[in-house]
């Protein structure tokens, strides 16, 4: 990442709309009903509902979705006491990210009052708009009155990030760390230097954990915070040491853990070299660490070290946490945030941290794959599984603990909901993947030297998706596997051009000539295609030693398209085969053909590609209601393209009356039904959302998905081939492993319905 200038930064504040957030309405409000219902006389019902019963709030209001982001500008980041309008853009900041990690709704709150009692009576006069109250920003030891005061007042929850955020996340860095290196949390020394509410809140985290207090020392800016000193606080006087130290560096001598939440460069290489065997070294200063990243890591070889920083590995960032403890605690109506549900959170956390990471975090971090260990001790801030791992464990735990208000009993339902709330949920593709899970395929990847596709294969493995068949050399395939800390363990790898499979080369080559002898192919021309991998992957799944094949992240499409047409061969009753890309967006799921495979169709070729699109969609279990598109509309213009179009629908509606199509016509009266009937009142489609597009060459297909796709409008799946006798896929040059994942999850699918039919015969 690079460095980010004050320039930059005001930049961003400044350009556009002003600020990070802003409120959109979510009911409708075009026309007078809509605002006679959003306002007066129709919200008077609602009102004298929630008057009757004031938990109505919920079913009623955003209430159950907002949280007050609330600060008076005493401790803010690292800039101290600069007021609570200099506060507000990270207020703001604190929104944007409850928004776009959790989907909670925020308002910030900025309140210019430095006296404890008044401000807590303020944020007790506001509450009853909110569903919780999350403090930010707040000095200490004021701080811990005002969170004390309005957890016991209030009965919504309440929590100062600044204290438990921290504490938690570094509690979930802890366990694990303390794991790798084979320590119990009861007899390791920690040190803590800072004694603000992070730390406080840390070490009281550490103790339910099981550290013993006898084992913590804290260290303030004058040292060890001893029995021997009288200037300490309340705040300070309940984690004095009576052992006669007095300066950090006797402290950190002899232990194991130390934690930083204090002032940058304090804690030296020699300090380090002192500490015990395997020390774990949180340095979470912000911007600039106790000990830089270079000092520690060159200090010694056992170090295990975090920071707050997302330039280096195993960042203690509070955004793993409050987003999700709040979210869960909205989801069961929780009346606060109590220890239970912290702990719970911490162990979720600590838990994601030893599964498998998935691509598309690896890819977002521009990581190799990352795994459990020294360099990993908790989960990358973009990992979309924290969303429901965490909200789940503190649902949860709020429930069992009694301070919910609402019971969730079905965890997967609202699991699911999470993540379609979010958009990170496909339920096509979960669909197709239980599928796939329940009667799992030999699916042949032919380009697996290729690292995404064997990741994907890995990642199709450990999910149970299928039997991996992996077309390549084996000392190849095992120097990229270790590089990428890929698993092979349980696939099956074939390399093709061993003499160990040269019988069953030939095998092949006697079946490919048997089918084109009569179209002048030979026997040896035959063998000699056996060493191409795309032509054995396509003959393993032709002579049934494998169900599926995937290729294309290096092949040209349109050599592996010929290819397989000539063994494969196309469905009985159609003459061309083609491809279809499945696109979700906020407003659906469509269909879009031909994406890959014929560039310039003919009336023939586009009859063909829309009856395969159709019955492709009716698999994909949609009803397709189908639009050929064009620059023009109804026979507009009459020379091109326009006219093929024009012409294949005359075709299909005189032959093929079943299927739900019209055109040719624009894409917007295509998605515009409105438009569309009130301009053509005739069309076929009348009434009707269109969801599938039959583009006219592949040219305007290809461009339409991958412009989505680019502008973040839509994600998708494909390119899906339809009308091959067999289930082969073909890839993109630049595909992704969760496209080829997904790919293979289609193909997987393709082959269980393919050995029905056959079945069927």
């Amino acid at each position: 990442m690079g460095k980010i200038t004050k320039e930059d930064a005001l930049r961003y504040h400044a350009e556009g709309k002003p600020g990070k957030i802003e409120v959109i309405p979510t009911k409708p409000y075009s026309t007078q009903t809509d605002l006679s219902l959003a306002y007066s006389p129709g919200v008077a019902e609602p009102c004298l509902e929630i008057e009757k019963n004031p938990l109505d709030a919920y079913e009623y209001t955003a209430k159950g979705n907002l949280v007050a982001v609330i600060s008076n500008g005493t401790a803010v980041l690292g800039l101290g006491d600069i007021g609570p309008l200099a506060g507000k853009p990270v207020m703001e900041g604190k929104g944007l990210l409850f928004k776009i990690f959790a989907g909670v709704d925020v308002f910030d709150i900025e309140v210019d009052e430095k006296d404890p009692e008044k401000f807590i009576q303020t944020v007790k006069a506001i509450a009853p708009t909110f569903g919780g109250i999350n403090l930010e920003d707040i000095k200490a030891p004021e701080c811990f009155e005002i969170e004390t005061r309005l957890k016991e007042e209030l009965d919504i929850p309440v929590m100062h990030d600044d204290q438990h955020g921290t504490a938690i996340i570094s509690g979930a860095g802890l366990i694990n760390a303390l794991e790798l290196v084979g320590k119990n949390i009861e007899d390791v020394r920690i040190v803590v230097n800072g004694a603000g509410a992070a730390s406080i809140s840390c070490t009281k985290l550490y103790v339910m954990l099981g550290a013993k207090m006898e084992n913590i020392i804290m260290c303030d800016s004058k040292g060890v915070i001893s029995t021997h000193r009288t200037d300490l606080n309340a705040s300070k006087k309940a984690f004095a040491t009576s052992l006669d130290i007095k300066t950090l560096a006797e402290a950190v001598s002899g232990a194991d853990v130390f934690l930083g939440l204090s002032v940058a460069d304090v804690l030296t290489k020699e300090m380090v070299q002192t500490m015990n065997d395997n020390p774990i070294v949180f340095a979470l200063a912000n911007p600039n660490p106790e000990i830089s990243y270079s000092e520690a890591m060159s200090s010694r070889e056992d170090i295990i070290f975090a920071t707050g920083r997302s330039d280096y590995p195993n960042q203690i960032n509070n955004v793993l946490g409050f987003p999700y403890i709040f979210r869960g605690a909205l989801d069961v109506r929780a009346k606060a945030i109590n220890e239970e549900m912290k702990l719970a959170a911490v162990k979720a956390i600590a838990s994601l941290a030893k599964e498998p990471v998935p691509d598309v975090v690896n890819a977002a971090y521009k990581l190799k794959r990352m795994s459990f260990g020294r360099d990993y001790i908790i989960p990358k801030a973009l990992d979309p599984r924290l969303l429901t791992r965490v909200s789940s464990a503190v649902a949860k735990a709020a429930i069992e603990s009694g301070v919910a208000r609402k019971e969730i009993t079905d965890w997967n339902k609202y699991e699911n909901h999470l993540r379609e709330m979010m958009g990170y949920d496909n339920k096509m593709m979960r669909s197709f993947t239980d599928m796939a899970k329940a009667n799992p395929k030999r699916v042949v990847f032919a380009e697996a030297n290729h690292v995404n596709m064997l990741k994907a294969a890995a990642e199709a493995k450990a999910e149970g998706i299928c039997f991996p068949i992996l077309l390549g050399n084996e000392d190849r395939l095992a120097k990229i596997a270790k590089e990428e800390n890929i698993s092979l363990e349980g696939m099956e790898i074939v390399n093709l051009r061993h003499d160990r499979e040269l019988e069953r080369c030939r095998r092949y080559a006697k079946m490919l000539v048997e089918k084109k002898q009569r179209e002048g192919m030979t026997y040896a021309e035959a063998c000699e295609k056996m060493y191409d991998r795309n032509c054995f992957g396509m003959m393993m799944v032709a002579s049934g030693d494998a169900d599926a094949f995937v290729t294309g992240v290096y092949s040209r499409y349109s050599e592996t398209t010929k290819l397989a047409e000539q063994i494969i061969g196309i469905r009985p009753s159609y003459k061309y085969f083609g491809t279809m890309n499945i696109v979700t967006s906020k407003k659906g799921t469509f269909f879009i053909a031909d994406t890959l495979i014929n560039r310039h169709p003919s009336t023939e070729v586009l009859i063909d590609i829309a009856r395969l699109t159709h019955d492709a969609v009716k698999f994909f279990a949609n009803e397709p209601t189908m639009a050929m598109i064009s620059y023009s509309n109804f026979g507009a213009d009459n020379q091109g393209s326009p006219v093929k179009v024009h012409d294949a629908i005359a075709h299909l509606h005189a032959n093929y009356p079943e299927i739900q199509i019209d055109g040719e016509m624009q894409v917007n009266f295509a998605l515009n039904k409105k438009l569309r009937d009130d301009t053509y009142p005739f069309n076929k489609v009348k009434g009707k959302d269109v969801n599938t597009l039959i583009f006219p060459n592949l040219s305007s297909a290809n461009s339409a998905y991958k412009l989505l796709l680019e502008m973040g409008v839509v994600e998708t799946i494909g390119p899906i081939q339809m009308g091959l006798n067999k289930p082969i896929h073909f890839t993109d040059l630049e595909s992704s492993t969760r496209d080829i994942l997904n790919l293979t999850t289609v193909a997987v699918v393709d082959a269980i319905v393919q050995e029905q039919i056959d079945k069927a015969k």
